[in-house]
């Protein structure tokens, strides 16, 4: 399951209209206590940014079914909030909205197919996979970009032509999840800010602890993706990198040498794997267990965003010993982290008015009200409110948000991505390439990447994209 949960999209702050008040021939309906509680079919206009909750349209009534990726908070969660938390407090304002979730495991995966089918229900993390120029083709339009990103971060990531398809639930932090316990008794006293000391402290792990030093999730398969999270801001230090630059981009995968850039974000994962600093059989590993063994101290570290840190916690006795690192990677003299929205929450463009105000009225609960975020440490998608402990580790390191594509471009890394079958973010293939490559000596680094960039400039050039 993945919890890329953390930290969702960030959006929000426009009109938008569900449904032509014309037919009612009346004005809009209002209390005197200015709470807006027209809730028929024929007449709901719902304005995202000015709604206030538990005041206005407090009469709904709507039944609504939400799919996540988050099978851990369904129900039950141990020593945290789950969604039924949540569904209770949001109840208290809206008595009449029942809400219904289903966890799905492979998450990209079977939303993908399942939306084609228009019966996924009225609320989804929108999948990675969806273009956003598809965006319309499923989702009800929230509002304009312009509008929303003054007031909430993310907001970006589902739009499309100025328009926002999606909410962020979270965001995520890109570092390292890690036992500080651990890191300390084997005799790492900093935190290690290059490639080399990263590889230098987990060689110190093996040395001097039984834990393995970097789990890498293997048999998980989507856990492998975060790596992909780490070769744009946190790599480069530049905010273009990853939307604007690489989808033109010459050999973008070869080495710097200067320890920056995506070679040294993958070549860190080989090096370790080929210096057997990580399990010593990746398909044995489990995703499920790796929680509560990082936890005991059996696991030393693993990479994935900030979204994870909670679920370790929670996972044993030892909440305390769990740790957040930056990625160790140092562009000029200076640390950077790439922030961003985790999964976006989508309003299904074919259920009724009623259900569609019903949705975006949890929406907006769930990321300006529930403090989901705070509780699964995120970054808050409302602009100005508080980032969790967590991520005061990351003092002194300079957090970066990826420019969005260029106007006209909004599909172009997905297309060369996907073309190239790299599909970056979305499958993990790539990843697990470079770990067998590693670990069984089937294949040299440098030819991975010479094939790497072969796939990527083909793509390019099958799609006329210009290359500089």
């Amino acid at each position: 399951m993945k919890v890329k949960t953390k930290a969702l999209c960030a959006a929000l702050s426009v009109i938008v209209t569900f449904a032509s008040v014309a037919c009612s021939g009346k004005p809009e309906a209002e209390e005197s206590s200015g709470a807006k509680n027209d809730n028929s079919a024929s007449g709901s206009t719902f304005d995202y940014a000015d709604a206030v909750l538990g005041k206005d349209f407090t009469d709904i009534t709507a039944d609504l079914k939400i799919t996540t990726n988050r099978t851990d908070l369904i129900e039950d969660a141990p020593d945290s909030r789950d969604f039924q938390d949540y569904i209770r407090e949001f109840n208290e304002m809206y008595p009449n909205v029942t809400i219904t979730y289903e966890g799905i495991t492979s998450y990209d995966d079977d939303m993908t197919t399942r939306l084609t089918s228009n019966d996924w229900g009225d609320i989804c993390c929108i999948p990675s996979t969806v273009a956003k120029s598809e965006l319309s083709t499923y989702f009800e339009p929230i509002g304009e970009l312009s509008q929303l990103g003054n007031n909430y971060r993310f907001v970006e990531k589902a739009a499309y032509s100025g328009t926002v398809y999606g909410i962020p639930s979270t965001g995520n932090v890109q570092g390292i999840v890690y036992n500080k316990r651990i890191f300390s008794e084997a005799g790492v006293e900093t935190i290690p800010e290059t490639t080399a000391e990263f590889l230098e402290a987990l060689q110190k792990i093996s040395e001097n602890t039984d834990a393995i030093p970097l789990y890498t999730n293997y048999a998980a398969g989507w856990a492998l993706t975060a790596w992909d999270n780490y070769i744009g801001s946190c790599a480069t230090g530049n905010s273009a990198f990853k939307n604007q630059i690489l989808p033109h981009a010459d050999a973008p995968f070869s080495d710097r040498g200067d320890g920056t850039g995506p070679y040294a974000v993958y070549k860190l994962l080989y090096d370790a794997v080929d210096l057997k600093l990580t399990e010593d059989d990746p398909t044995t590993t489990d995703w499920e267990s790796s929680k509560s063994r990082i936890n005991s101290g059996e696991i030393a570290a693993m990479v994935l965003g900030s979204w994870a840190v909670p679920q370790m916690q929670e996972a044993g006795n030892s909440p305390e010993d769990i740790g957040y690192m930056p990625f160790p990677i140092t562009v000029n003299g200076k640390r950077y982290t790439s922030a961003s929205a985790d999964y976006c929450y989508g309003v299904n463009k074919n259920i009724s008015d009623d259900e569609k105000t019903a949705a975006m009225l949890y929406i907006k609960y769930l990321t300006e009200k529930s403090g989901y975020a705070f509780d699964n440490g995120g970054v808050p998608i409302v602009r100005g409110e508080s980032y969790p402990e967590v991520l005061e580790s990351f003092s002194g390191v300079e957090m970066i948000t990826d420019d969005p594509a260029l106007e006209g471009e909004e599909d172009l890394f997905n297309i060369v991505s996907n073309d190239s079958e790299m599909s970056l973010d979305a499958d993990p293939t790539h990843i697990a390439r470079v770990i067998e490559a590693a670990s069984t000596g089937s294949e040299d680094f440098e030819d991975i990447i010479a094939d790497w960039n072969e796939r990527w400039k083909d793509a390019q050039d099958r799609n006329g994209i210009e290359i500089y």
